[in-house]
């Protein structure tokens, strides 16, 4: 394994905030641990989210009460951790699109983990409602995918 591609475990693991990572490539194995040294301090910087309501200002209706977009939709989440790819290959068809029907076998798109390219079925029938990962965008397991309309 040559430096460019450590970096880019690294890199990866920094942008899903992963703590550990292990890949085995043939006889090449890796295993990368990132997390605070024992004993060391933790600080934490106030969040600022944007400017500050005055004291006695109303709150916005819809602030005030959480809504649920996505109720009533089934989540497709991701199995594994990997690489999500919306089509067999790089100038291919996606498998699905938001307002395709899906049934129960259908593969609404392939996860590559470990150089694995593995399908990815819906295991629910409907139409697909919104897709929610992009193109070759690394995901987490259990991380949502597609919600569907249920049929």
């Amino acid at each position: 394994m040559d430096i460019k591609e450590i970096r880019r475990l690294v890199k990866l693991m920094a942008e899903n905030d992963l703590s550990e990572l292990e890949v085995a490539d043939g006889e090449s194995r890796i295993h990368l641990k990132r997390g605070l040294a024992q004993g060391a301090a933790v600080s934490v910087a106030p969040m600022v989210l944007g400017p500050a309501a005055s004291p006695g200002a109303p709150v916005p209706q819809e602030a005030a009460q959480p809504t649920a977009p996505h109720e009533g939709l089934i989540e497709i989440k991701s199995p594994m951790v990997g690489t999500y790819y919306a089509a067999q290959s790089p100038d291919g068809e996606p498998y699905v699109e938001v307002g395709a029907p899906v049934s129960d076998d259908a593969v609404v798109c392939i996860i590559e983990a470990m150089k694995v390219m593995n399908e990815i079925k819906a295991e629910c029938s409907g139409t697909v409602a919104e897709i929610c990962v992009q193109n070759a965008q690394p995901v987490e397991f259990g991380q949502v995918l597609f919600r569907v309309r249920p049929a």
